[in-house]
């Protein structure tokens, strides 16, 4: 569908500058624009170098260990079909932990690598098993304690004060994940 809408949307806005006499505008636009998007790609590429590191770091030492453990009886209840000792158990932990910390980048190939693991397991290839739609629900609407990708382009953005937002952040995510995972449990015993 967003193939359809932003093509029509720059078709309108070339055609409006057209008729307006501002193709001028549309080109300088364009072109702050790219500049722009170059400027905050590599500033968010440090950013997400730093975390993806101190993940991989994390992931070696004993702290995935700890926070596993505290993560243990929220994963235990949400996924109640994954035993502990299972490769699939260490993957989400490392999900979570990733979105908690607001590392989106980080935890997608973490997520894509528990997904996998769990499809093997799965015996209806063609469907999803309550486990993987239970944990795409909790990884859309993860809770984020530290949501360092928007603080980062905010500070990029020349923010006065980039993580003026976090307590917000806090509140929309854990009512969005509890919301999430209540209404899956739900659908899940119904269906």
């Amino acid at each position: 569908m967003l193939n359809i809408i932003w093509p029509i949307f720059i078709i309108i806005s070339f055609i409006y500058a057209i008729l307006n006499g501002r193709v001028e505008e549309i080109n300088n636009s364009v072109f702050e624009s790219t500049k722009s998007a170059i400027e905050l790609s590599i500033s968010l590429l440090g950013t997400i170098c730093l975390w993806n590191g101190i993940m991989q770091i994390a992931s070696k030492t004993n702290i995935v260990k700890h926070l596993s453990k505290l993560l243990n009886p929220i994963i235990k209840k949400l996924f109640p079909d994954i035993k502990k000792e299972e490769k699939v158990h260490e993957e989400i932990t490392m999900n979570m932990i990733a979105n908690i910390m607001g590392l989106g980048n980080a935890a997608t190939p973490l997520g894509l690598k528990a997904m996998q693991s769990m499809q093997r397991k799965n015996a209806d290839k063609n469907r999803l098993s309550n486990s993987m739609a239970m944990f795409i629900v909790v990884n859309t609407a993860s809770i984020q304690l530290i949501p360092t990708t928007v603080i980062a382009i905010r500070s990029s953005l020349g923010s006065n004060n980039p993580t003026a937002m976090i307590i917000p952040v806090w509140i929309a995510t854990i009512c969005a994940a509890l919301a999430a995972t209540i209404s899956a449990k739900l659908l899940m015993k119904k269906f």
